[in-house]
């Protein structure tokens, strides 16, 4: 039922999925970009299901509060408190070692809100979990979106956001002004 209001929603729209060149993987850790607009939740949503891929996202512990937290975790959701990120990459690490499937979706521009930078937790995340990066996207110049290329970290970091900054090249999110390049400052050798 879910699968035909999603398939719904995205026709009312008029959105595509495009279909995948290689399955997702059962576990793995998914971008989720451009990330511009409120709207790239419910399409990154209705696309996943359309798409058979049941995916876990990460949101500010604020959605989590009140009437509209069991609503968030049955979507999928999983609280993250931002003001003390540094035992989450261990911790989402533990989760993966525990679980046979489990793709979770990070946002890597962290916010909505124009960005110099992205956030390296995707990477990192995937890194501690030895689970592979799948680039899922929301385009609205041509108002489809799906799911990228499969790659594994190889402790190249410039060399895999070579890989990542290909792919999302020329790729436009809701809000076109809200966009950021796929980059970390760990590339340019700065501290996060």
């Amino acid at each position: 039922m879910l699968t035909l209001f999603a398939r719904a929603w995205l026709a009312i729209w008029r959105w595509k999925v495009i279909p995948p060149r290689e399955p997702v993987p059962d576990s793995c850790v998914m971008i989720a970009a451009p990330h511009t607009s409120n709207w790239d939740f419910p399409l990154t949503l209705a696309i996943a299901r359309v798409s058979g891929v049941r995916i876990r996202w990460l949101g500010k512990e604020e959605l989590f509060r009140g009437p509209m937290g069991p609503v968030m975790r049955r979507l999928g959701g999983v609280s993250i408190d931002r003001s003390a990120p540094q035992g989450t990459v261990a911790a989402l690490a533990e989760e993966f070692a525990a679980r046979d499937d489990l793709v979770l979706v990070v946002p890597a521009e962290g916010t909505r809100s124009k960005t110099e930078y992205w956030k390296s937790g995707f990477y990192r995340i995937a890194e501690a979990a030895g689970v592979p990066i799948v680039c899922a996207y929301v385009d609205r110049t041509t108002r489809a979106g799906g799911f990228g290329p499969v790659l594994r970290p190889s402790g190249d970091l410039r060399a895999d956001m070579d890989v990542i900054r290909d792919f999302y090249r020329g790729k436009v999110g809701l809000k076109p002004s809200g966009g950021c390049e796929p980059r970390l400052r760990e590339e340019e050798g700065q501290d996060e």
